[in-house]
C-alpha cells in the first residue's frame, strides 16, 4: 500500500440510495406488452454526494459529509443475463435546503455535488463559495453557477444549459473524450464501456485529490481522466479500490 498525503474535505450536496433489482425476463405480461421480471436479487450502494465521498476516501481523505436528511431512492430494474436496464424509478422526497454556515473547521477544500434536488439553492451555493477560504469544486445540474474562484466540474449537456459560459475554471467532461479546460483537450482513455453510472463522481473525487497533491489543475484532469475510465468499466456506481488507486497513481 503507497503511503499517500492526508488531506481533510469538507462535501455538501444530495445524496441517495441506488438499489438494483436483478431478475431475468423470459416473457411478456398477457395483459399489455411489457415484460415480466422473475427476480433473483436486490442489490444496494449509497450514490450522488455520498459516492464522491466514498472515492474521496478510496485516496485517503478525510471527509466530513454534509447532506440532506430526506430519502431519495434510485430503483433500477435490470435484466441480469444482458445487465440490460429495463426500468428506472425514482422516489424522491423534496428536500429542506440547507441552512447555517460553514463548519467552524481547517478544510483543505470543499466540494459541492449538486444534483438539484432542494437541498442547496443557487444563492447558497454563492454563499458558500464566498464563505470558504480556500479551493472549491462544483459539480451542479444548475444553470447558473459561480464564475470565479471555484473550479466548475459539468457535462456536455450540463455546459449546453450553463448561462454564464464565461467561468475561467470551468472543466467539461466529454465522455471517453476527456475533459476541456481553458480550450486545451485532455484526451480520455479508450476502455470497453460498461456503465457510466457515477463515472463523473470518479472524475471529480480524483481531480480534487491531485489538486490538492499537486497545485495544479492541469496536473490533476490527466488523473481525473484515468479514475473515470476505470469505473466506467464497472457496472452501477463503483467505489475505487486500492489497486485502481494504486493505478492511477503511476
Amino acid at each position: 500500500m503507497q503511503q499517500r498525503k492526508q488531506f481533510k474535505v469538507l462535501l455538501i450536496g444530495d445524496s441517495c440510495t441506488d438499489e438494483y433489482i436483478y431478475g431475468v425476463c423470459e416473457r411478456l405480461n398477457p395483459e399489455a406488452p411489457v415484460p415480466i421480471l422473475r427476480k433473483t436479487r436486490v442489490d444496494t450502494q449509497r450514490g450522488m454526494a455520498w459516492n464522491v465521498r466514498q472515492n474521496l476516501m478510496s485516496f485517503g481523505i478525510e471527509v466530513s459529509l454534509i447532506t440532506q436528511a430526506e430519502q431519495i431512492i434510485k430503483r433500477r430494474i435490470i435484466d441480469e443475463r444482458y445487465n440490460q436496464q429495463l426500468l428506472r424509478v425514482d422516489i424522491e422526497n423534496q428536500a429542506k435546503p440547507m441552512m447555517g454556515k460553514l463548519p467552524n473547521d481547517n478544510f483543505d477544500a470543499l466540494v459541492i455535488s449538486d444534483y438539484d434536488k432542494g437541498f442547496l439553492t443557487t444563492e447558497k451555493i454563492f454563499q458558500l463559495v464566498k464563505e470558504f477560504d480556500g479551493p472549491v469544486f462544483i459539480d451542479s445540474k444548475k444553470t447558473t453557477l459561480p464564475s470565479d474562484k471555484a473550479f466548475l466540474k459539468i457535462n456536455e449537456d450540463e455546459y449546453n444549459k450553463l448561462e454564464n459560459k464565461d467561468c475561467p475554471n470551468l472543466i467539461v467532461t466529454k465522455g471517453s473524450k476527456g475533459a476541456v479546460y481553458r480550450g486545451k483537450n485532455y484526451p480520455g482513455i479508450k476502455v470497453g464501456v460498461f456503465d457510466v453510472c457515477g463515472a463523473g463522481d470518479t472524475f471529480l473525487s480524483a481531480l480534487v485529490y491531485f489538486y490538492l497533491l499537486y497545485g495544479k489543475i492541469e496536473k490533476a484532469i490527466p488523473y481525473a481522466n484515468k479514475a473515470a475510465a476505470i469505473a466506467v468499466t464497472h457496472f452501477g456506481t463503483y467505489v475505487l479500490s486500492e489497486r485502481d488507486v494504486n493505478e492511477i497513481c503511476d
